[in-house]
């Protein structure tokens, strides 16, 4: 490597930066020290080429901390594959921020722009973050929202479901469920702060409208995603609603609601639906608590959002933009997949491409 930096007229420093692949080196001073290495014979002409190839991309994923368990799995999830990188993919990290809080966000978007050629997040809606965006995104930055997206900002694409498609999906199998064609609906979100719960409440609210007016909605409950405010905010709704017939969550920690249900001898009249394939959605599927669980699989998202920074750092992509939602899949008791695709099987040991 001396002999390297010797003749390319550079430093072991920068050499090493090279042969490892790391940011911060000029194109041309790239060029310079593999040919260099290649003609010393310290690299192969298949590693020259191997090794002249764009870099992977560093990429961090941003993650609201806190007790929603499908965001924790997709959490496990990118750190079992940040272990398991190798230098010719992309470099991955992972950190849980302040949930509901729009400040911490776009002040962990500036920070890790230092290292990060790409940042993937659950986007608050707010013009902190959509500040925070622009102002990387001018940098040169590769931004990916995941789960929810921004309105009017310079993201390149977003990663998820269509979430006004989820919500309308979620009210027309809880109008079907239903054994009443009247009585009163409740729902309960993370926070309208997420654009994707919004247009969860949105969709339910305009099928529910459409086609069946007779359930009278009593309300929308903002539950943080933590299972002791849902739990309150279910026992209230049971108690002050004698006609309930269903609840819809929109948001995660369906395991509060769940236990109020159990609690009140409710499970078997109330048709509740839910958000994300979990452990504890996964229980109250089992039990018959909970009917149904809108869920788009952990690991796709996750190889999705990946592949799309890869493609924009080679340039492959032309308009990602325009790519299409995640995949929507509706989990029932008779369909549950395998347990342990549920919470740390075969998948967090490595990730599905998408086709």
């Amino acid at each position: 490597m001396s002999d390297i930096a010797e003749a390319a007229q550079v430093s072991l420093a920068t050499v090493d930066r090279v042969l490892n692949r790391r940011k911060g080196v000029k194109t041309r001073t790239v060029r310079r020290v593999l040919d260099t290495a290649l003609a010393l014979g310290y690299v192969s002409a298949a590693e020259h080429a191997r090794l002249s190839r764009p870099r992977p991309p560093n990429v961090v994923f941003l993650l609201p901390m806190g007790g929603n368990p499908y965001l924790r799995l997709l959490g496990d999830r990118v750190r079992a594959v940040a272990q398991s990188k190798s230098r010719d993919e992309a470099q991955v990290r992972c950190f849980f921020i302040e949930s509901f809080d729009a400040k911490a966000l776009a002040g962990a978007i500036r920070h890790h722009a230092a290292w990060a050629d790409g940042i993937a997040f659950m986007a608050i809606d707010h013009p902190l973050v959509r500040e925070a965006v622009e102002e990387v995104s001018a940098s040169g930055r590769r931004i990916v929202t995941i789960i929810s997206d921004l309105q009017h900002s310079l993201r390149d694409a977003y990663v998820g479901l269509d979430n006004q498609a989820a919500g309308r999906t979620a009210g027309y199998l809880l109008g079907r469920f239903c054994r009443a064609r009247t009585g009163s609906v409740a729902l309960v979100a993370g926070s309208r702060n997420y654009r994707a719960h919004a247009e969860r409440e949105m969709g339910f609210l305009g099928l529910l409208e459409e086609t069946y007016p007779g359930l009278r909605v009593v309300g929308m409950r903002e539950g943080h995603d933590d299972r002791e405010e849902n739990y309150r905010h279910a026992m209230s709704l049971l108690e002050q609603n004698a006609d309930l017939a269903g609840i819809y969550n929109v948001g995660g920690s369906s395991d509060g609601i769940g236990r109020a249900l159990r609690e009140k001898g409710r499970s078997d009249d109330i048709v509740f639906i839910g958000h994300g394939l979990t452990g504890d959605t996964r229980r109250l599927l089992i039990e018959g608590i909970i009917d149904a669980v809108i869920n788009s699989d952990p690991d796709m998202l996750l190889a999705s959002a990946l592949r799309i920074f890869e493609d924009l750092q080679r340039g492959d992509i032309a308009n990602p933009a325009a790519l299409p939602p995640v995949k929507m899949d509706i989990i029932f008791r008779e369909n549950l997949p395998p347990a342990l695709s549920v919470g740390g099987g075969p998948a967090s040991r490595g990730i599905r491409r998408p086709s």
